[in-house]
């Protein structure tokens, strides 16, 4: 199994070069190779949609708890939707949205489930709201190959955090 992971913040036209980069990996996939993502909207919806173009079997790995489709918020719910009519195969997980460590543990079980990673990252490290850095760091521990895709001229959208001090620094 292959699976894609990370950046959720990507400018609009990293969104297009990553596409393109991600469709010719897949061309170099085996024949009965699967795509395996984590249920969720922007790298997921787009990876699984890129695996079923191809051709390729897609298994999506459903976080569930107490029983119902836990930690989607309501504007994931159609790309939920999208990835469970491309699937042909579903894992379920459980998950206990109240515990801060549960996405993570989640996306390790993706993971470890994998031959192979395609990493959407540009080298940085892990902060509080992106842990691409630790799963490639993971995927790498356990012996699990891993692809860097990040394509010369992709860039990511400025956090809120880096807008505020770059307007801080333009008012003086």
């Amino acid at each position: 199994m292959i699976t894609a992971l990370g950046h959720s913040d990507l400018t609009p036209d990293t969104w297009e070069l990553v596409r393109n980069e991600l469709r010719e990996r897949l061309k170099g996939m085996p024949a009965d190779a699967t795509g395996l993502v984590r249920a969720g909207a922007g790298l997921p919806l787009e990876f699984g949609r890129m695996v079923r173009e191809a051709g390729q079997r897609l298994v999506v790995l459903l976080p569930l708890g107490a029983g119902v489709l836990a930690g989607a918020p309501p504007q994931e719910w159609e790309a939920h939707r999208e990835l469970l009519v491309l699937a042909e195969g579903l894992r379920m997980l459980p998950f206990d949205p109240l515990d801060r460590d549960a996405c993570v543990t989640v996306d390790e079980q993706l993971v470890s489930g994998c031959g192979r990673v395609l990493a959407v990252w540009d080298g940085s490290a892990s902060c509080g709201r992106d842990a691409t850095a630790h799963m490639v760091a993971y995927a790498r521990a356990h012996g699990i190959p891993v692809e860097v895709v990040w394509p010369a001229g992709a860039a990511r959208e400025p956090s809120d955090r880096a807008l505020r001090l770059s307007a801080r620094g333009q008012r003086r």
